[in-house]
């Protein structure tokens, strides 16, 4: 049977930080989320005067829809091909969900930034730390729940940033940085990358490098946005300089501290 990922696909993945995987998860499924998340969302999907506000966050999703779509057998075998099998734990929640609803207003949530993993205890989430092993996170992933065009937020992308955030993560050391160290500077590093935004009908997965630097934006359409951004959890940490195989995820970093030379290490059954 053919994979998920092409190796062409992988390569993007390397290369650019993400790849779209079209038809990840049933759109029944995204209808059946969605009737939950207008529930809990306090409005009426077919009184716009109800949508009052630019976004409404909700809480961690694990009910059955949310849990389907991300055990298809088209994302394990995607997960398997970026991270390695046996490598990954399976998503059993959403995370939280931004909906984002028709609004001249600023969201006042739009900041460039990457999803940092590990000391999550700490109070401020702007001293929450990503580190240049990835700790805590093996992909970002982009779920979308409902259709999601060029005027409906999508998330933007800067395409390659991965490869300067690991540059940039590198002498920290274990230990990494913060949010708040990151984003000192605006992810200055990475102003030059293209970018791209994360569109696509609703059952579209974006598998992403967790030091992808993203970003939200206004929502200039007519219907909401349904996304989820959880993370893919590591069963076996990853390690970009250890003597194993070379998976897709750790190559993107190995890479980019190597100035695009591979390192002495043979890579994984899906490298490039």
């Amino acid at each position: 049977m053919p994979h998920a990922l092409t190796r062409a696909q992988i390569a993007q993945f390397v290369a650019d930080g993400y790849v779209r995987v079209d038809n990840a998860f049933a759109p029944t499924l995204a209808a059946e989320a969605r009737r939950i998340l207008w529930r809990d969302s306090g409005c009426d999907p077919y009184r716009p005067a109800s949508w009052t506000r630019p976004v409404v966050r909700l809480g961690h999703y694990s009910d059955g829809p949310f849990v389907a779509a991300a055990d298809t057998p088209v994302l394990r075998d995607a997960f398997d091909q970026l991270v390695g099998p046996g490598r990954w734990l399976p998503c059993r929640a959403m995370g939280s969900f931004p909906v984002r609803f028709p609004s001249p207003q600023d969201p006042g949530d739009s900041g460039w930034h990457i999803d940092v993993s590990f000391g999550l205890e700490a109070p401020d989430f702007l001293d929450w730390r990503a580190n240049v092993l990835s700790r805590g996170r093996a992909l970002l992933m982009l779920f979308l729940f409902s259709d999601v065009g060029s005027d409906d937020a999508p998330p933007r992308i800067r395409v390659g940033s991965h490869r300067a955030i690991a540059r940039r993560l590198a002498p920290a050391g274990e230990a990494g940085l913060t949010l708040r160290e990151l984003a000192a500077d605006g992810f200055r590093e990475t102003i030059h990358c293209p970018e791209t935004a994360a569109t696509g009908p609703d059952g579209t997965v974006y598998l992403c490098h967790p030091f992808l630097v993203h970003a939200a934006q206004a929502h200039r359409g007519s219907r909401p946005r349904f996304l989820a951004q959880p993370p893919l959890l590591p069963r076996i940490p990853l390690d970009p300089f250890g003597p194993g195989p070379l998976w897709p995820v750790e190559q993107a970093i190995a890479e980019s501290l190597a100035g695009d030379a591979m390192p002495h290490r043979r890579p994984s059954p899906y490298g490039i």
